[in-house]
């Protein structure tokens, strides 16, 4: 241990274990080091929040380096400083002297100086005979010539943070915007969907933005409202899809006249594995997953109902508004919903997101059963008429028990 580098302070001020690891550290400053004291007050600045410091405290550090003559700080010389408590008072814009000693312990306690009490308290230099200070008792400023890296590092990271924090404050302030006008637009239009609710979403997760909201707190709110404005933007899709495509209307309308709930012969299972499969297709002459009657995914998906608009499912268009509710509720990803619709269909998907909902006490990840869902269809593996059976059965078994 070099005994020399390690002082104890003067009176009342205790010492401590971590006083006596910064003095020893000061000894490690690589040979011939130097360093901008500008540059290191600049960055120390910067990183003011880590460091957990004040402006005030700072002041007081800009005071103490303004004693020191030179521009850099150098390995070889001599970085104490030893100004009166009235002189860094002075250079300090006339700080109270309690204020100056409060800030004084602040910059030792975060490592940023470090005192060499005299015997008695004071502070001075004492010069050999050619002039040179031989020893100085003050404030050691080789604390911030040792951490001049660090403290560029810090300075970076906090930098960085606050250009991600005004990042997502702006991304947020136009995702607000665009969900709000979104909402506005679809009820004064009158689209179909349940808006009431979607308003109550907006307006919550409004309300849970702090006045001045912590990144974390910024980042969470940022993404369940672009969550919400992708939710919009689906369900206005899919209005769009249930209002321009005849077809679509027509599609379903000869399931609904062609299908008999007691005469189902789409229940067969479409896996290659399974008894009774048929040859998995080429991707040209694949066949479209088939859509069964309302009545039947109603009295198999009950609880559906409640997510729709007005509280029952009366068309397929209701049941797919529905489906958009259900898939936020239970945290599907805007795009693993859109994925599903691209390759199962529109209605066929909002069938999987009841049938989903009906198991969801069962399920770890409503998201990854769906994707698992969707893989499967679009490989020709998967079929909704077992599912949606299952969903019935279930059904009537515990309508049975409850008889």
């Amino acid at each position: 241990m070099h005994t020399e580098s390690v002082t104890t302070p003067f009176g009342r001020r205790p010492m401590t274990l971590a006083l006596v690891r910064r003095q020893q550290a000061t000894k490690q400053i690589r040979t011939g080091k130097t360093a901008d004291k500008w540059k290191i007050f600049r960055d120390a600045s910067a990183a003011m929040e880590a460091l957990r410091i004040q402006s005030s405290s700072l002041a007081v550090l800009d005071a103490l380096l303004s004693f020191y003559p030179e521009n850099e700080l150098r390995e070889d010389a001599q970085l104490i400083v030893f100004p009166s408590n009235l002189q860094l008072s002075l250079r300090a814009h006339s700080m109270p002297g309690s204020t100056l000693r409060r800030h004084l312990a602040v910059l030792v306690e975060a490592g940023l100086i470090v005192r060499r009490d005299s015997a008695n308290g004071k502070r001075f230099s004492r010069k050999d005979q050619a002039g040179d200070v031989e020893e100085a008792f003050g404030f050691d400023l080789s604390p911030l010539l040792l951490r001049s890296e660090e403290l560029a590092m810090l300075a970076q990271d906090v930098i960085a943070a606050r250009a991600a924090y005004r990042k997502a404050k702006e991304k947020l302030t136009i995702c607000r915007r665009d969900t709000r006008k979104l909402i506005s637009a679809a009820m004064e239009e009158g689209a179909e969907g349940n808006w009431q609710a979607i308003e109550h979403a907006y307006i919550s997760l409004v309300g849970r933005l702090p006045r001045t909201p912590t990144a974390g707190e910024l980042v969470d709110i940022l993404d369940e409202m672009e969550m919400l404005k992708q939710e919009i933007l689906n369900l206005l899709e899919i209005n769009d899809n249930s209002g321009n495509d005849s077809s679509n209307d027509a599609h379903i309308e000869r399931h609904i006249q062609n299908s008999k709930p007691e005469s189902i012969p789409e229940l067969e299972p479409s896996s290659e594995k399974e008894p009774g499969a048929k040859p998995r297709k080429t991707e040209a002459s694949k066949e479209p997953l088939k859509t069964f009657p309302l009545s039947i995914v109603l009295k198999a998906c009950p609880q559906v109902s409640d997510y729709a608009p007005g509280g029952s499912v009366d068309s397929w268009r209701e049941l797919m508004s529905a489906a958009v509710v259900i898939r936020s509720m239970l945290g599907v990803s805007p795009s693993a919903y859109q994925e599903a619709c691209e390759v199962m269909g529109p209605e066929n998907a909002a069938v999987a997101m009841a049938c989903i909902l009906e198991r969801a006490n069962l399920i770890n990840s409503a998201g990854a059963y769906l994707r698992d869902l969707t893989r499967r269809a679009d490989r020709d593996e998967f079929s909704i008429g077992p599912m949606l059976m299952a969903a019935l059965k279930a059904n009537n078994e515990t309508h049975l028990r409850a008889g």
